[in-house]
């Protein structure tokens, strides 16, 4: 018995995905469950039956025997021009259907159609995603207008999340992405991002600096003359889009 069909096995059946660490674990685990039952039987002065002569090779599995089978099977897959394939996530390895199936599956969901993101959503987004964790103030710093819209409907879109509170007064929020973020674009983490080590490192603006958003009143005067506020402040934050 191969390990690559072992972890083919494991992955096939797991609902999670499957680090490289606990596929090693699962392995080791069934061998040695098998040789404390053969121990059990011969002090029981039962015939114990011989270990398969795979078994004992797979006492030492690693992580990286794991990760080289993963390795064996993706390219038997590409060979054979199968339509999955396995990719790892931040949490693990999984099976994905390929790219190029992707219109065929989405007919098995015909109430779930794909949404293409605004481009203040993804501005925030990337703010958020770069420079994680960061307050509301830090990414209106960087972006000149309030963010609150777009933060909602990340949250809401579940590609960001809170992540607790900044050692700030007030104790202002903390923003980061979620599993998903890295499912949807398809990254296993933060430095996987175009230029995420040079970009991680610039200085953003301090949260001070931003210009702050008209209030109420200030709002009034702009719509008694005719200007509308977010012109007031060069740029809008189209909150209400779609």
């Amino acid at each position: 018995m191969q390990l690559s069909a072992i972890v083919e096995a494991l992955l096939i059946a797991s609902q999670n995905p499957l680090p490289s660490e606990e596929i090693a674990r699962l392995v080791r685990s069934r061998v040695a469950e098998a040789e404390d039952a053969r121990i059990r039987e011969t002090e029981e002065g039962k015939e114990a039956p011989s270990l398969p002569d795979w078994l004992p090779i797979l006492a030492n599995t690693s992580p990286e025997n794991a990760a080289s089978a993963i390795s064996e099977l993706n390219k038997i897959y590409q060979e054979s021009q199968r339509a999955f394939t396995i990719i790892e996530r931040p949490k693990g390895w999984k099976l994905y259907t390929r790219l190029e199936y992707g219109e065929f599956v989405r007919q098995l969901f015909p109430g779930r159609k794909p949404e293409r993101m605004s481009g203040p959503a993804m501005e925030t987004l990337a703010i958020i995603a770069y420079r994680q964790p960061i307050t509301k103030a830090a990414i209106e710093a960087v972006r000149g207008v309030a963010c609150d819209g777009m933060i909602q409907k990340l949250l809401d879109r579940d590609l960001i999340r809170i992540g607790g509170r900044a050692e700030l007064p007030g104790r202002p929020l903390l923003y980061e992405t979620t599993d998903l973020f890295f499912e949807h674009f398809g990254i296993r983490s933060i430095d996987d991002l175009p230029n995420a080590s040079e970009l991680r490192k610039v200085k953003l603006p301090e949260p001070q600096d931003a210009p702050p958003a008209p209030d109420p009143e200030q709002q009034l005067a702009f719509s008694a003359i005719g200007i509308p506020a977010a012109a007031a402040e060069n740029e809008a934050d189209p909150a209400s889009e779609s």
